[in-house]
C-alpha cells in the first residue's frame, strides 16, 4: 500500500507519520511506500520500515499535485493547510492554499482516470459551524461559519461529498476539534492559546492567557488525532453513506477548568506561570466559535478521544515530556 501526506512537516502529519512507521501497516494491509510533502522537506522518522520520499511542494500550483499522484497512492491523508489565524490575516494567502489547493487536488485525481479511485482522507475543523449556536452541535447543523478558515474547509467538505458521490475518489471528511495539547513552537492558529497554557507552564515558561476563563472550546490530543486519521482510513464508507464529513468526538472544557485540570496533575507553581493579557482580536475570533458538539454519529463509527482534560494533559507529559513536569 502506497501512502501520500500532505502537509507531513506539520504537527499532526509527523504524528501520523510516526504511527504509521511503528504499525508498519494501514489496518490489514502492510504499507510498502509513503510519500511525504509538504512547503518544506519533510523528515521521514528513524528506522522506518517502509521507503519514504520527501519532497518540498506547494500543491497548490498548477500541475504540482498529478506529479504527486503519478505512482497512484492508495490513500491520500490531505492535512496541507493555512491555520484559522493566517488565513484569516492573509485572505488571499488562505484561499490559495485551503481552497486551490485542494480543489486542484481533487480534480488532479480525475485527471488520472476512471480505475483510480483512492480513498482520501481531509482534515475540515469544527470552524465551519458559526453562531448563533445550540448548546451541542449536531453533526448534520448547518454550515454558516464566521471566518475565512472557515468557509474553506466548507467548500473543501462540499467538494469532498460531490467528488466521493461521482466515484472519483472514497473520501472522508473529519472535523477536527482543538488539538491539545500541541508540541512544539507556537503556531499562527488563533485556537494557539488553548494549547499555550498548558504546553509553556509545563515546560517552566510563562504562558499568555488572552480570553477569560469562561470560554469553552472542543479539544482532543494530537494522539486521538491520529487515531481519527487511521480510522478513517481504514473504516468502510458504506457505513457513513453520502454524508462523508464527520465532526469527531472531543471534551468541551472551558478555559478556567483547563487550568484547574492543568492544577491537579502539576500544581500552583505551574499554574502560576499563566499570564493574563486580553487580546480583542483574538477574543472576537474566538467569540464566534462553538463549544460543544454531539457527536455521536462519528461515535458510533468507532472514532474514539479523551473523557478528561487531565487525561490530555497527561497524553502530553507522557507523548513530549518523558513523563516529567518543569
Amino acid at each position: 500500500m502506497h501512502i501520500l501526506i500532505l502537509g507531513a512537516a506539520g504537527m499532526v502529519g509527523r504524528k501520523l507519520l510516526e504511527r504509521l512507521a511503528r504499525d508498519g501497516k494501514l489496518g490489514r494491509k502492510p504499507i510498502t511506500k509513503a510519500t511525504l510533502t509538504d512547503i518544506v522537506k519533510p523528515a521521514a522518522p528513524k528506522n522506518c520500515p517502509f521507503p519514504c520520499t520527501a519532497r518540498a511542494v506547494d500543491f497548490s500550483k498548477p500541475g504540482a499535485a498529478a506529479k504527486l499522484l503519478a505512482d497512484r497512492p492508495d490513500v491520500i491523508f490531505h492535512l496541507a493547510a493555512i491555520v484559522s489565524g493566517e488565513a484569516e490575516a492573509d485572505f488571499d494567502k488562505g484561499y490559495r492554499i485551503n481552497l486551490d489547493g485542494t480543489y486542484r487536488l481533487f480534480e488532479a485525481i480525475r485527471a488520472v482516470g476512471e480505475d483510480y479511485h483512492p480513498r482520501v482522507i481531509f482534515t475540515s475543523s469544527i470552524a465551519v459551524f458559526g453562531a448563533p449556536f445550540p448548546d451541542a452541535i449536531p453533526d448534520d447543523f448547518h454550515e454558516t461559519p464566521l471566518t475565512s478558515y472557515g468557509a474553506q474547509k466548507a467548500i473543501g467538505e462540499l467538494l469532498l461529498a460531490d467528488y466521493s458521490r461521482k466515484g472519483i475518489f472514497d473520501g472522508v471528511g473529519i472535523r477536527l476539534p482543538t488539538i491539545c495539547v500541541r508540541p512544539g513552537a507556537p503556531n499562527k492558529a488563533a485556537s494557539g492559546f488553548f494549547s499555550n497554557i498548558i504546553r509553556e507552564p509545563l515546560a517552566g515558561h510563562e504562558a499568555v492567557l488572552p480570553v477569560s476563563e469562561d470560554v469553552m472550546h472542543w479539544h482532543a490530543s494530537p494522539r486521538s488525532a491520529v487515531g481519527f486519521l487511521v480510522h478513517a482510513a481504514t473504516i468502510d464508507t458504506k457505513k457513513i453513506g453520502p454524508r462523508r464529513n464527520l465532526t469527531m468526538p472531543g471534551l468541551a472544557v472551558t478555559v478556567g477548568e483547563q487550568i484547574e485540570a492543568l492544577r491537579k496533575v502539576a500544581g500552583d507553581k505551574v499554574v502560576a506561570r499563566i499570564k493574563r493579557r486580553p487580546d480583542k482580536t483574538i477574543q472576537k475570533i474566538v467569540g464566534g466559535w462553538a463549544r460543544r458538539f454531539d457527536e455521536h454519529r462519528a461515535t458510533a463509527l468507532g472514532f474514539k478521544a479523551e473523557k478528561s482534560f487531565e487525561e490530555i494533559i497527561r497524553v502530553h507529559i507522557d507523548d513530549e515530556l518523558g513523563g516529567k513536569i518543569a
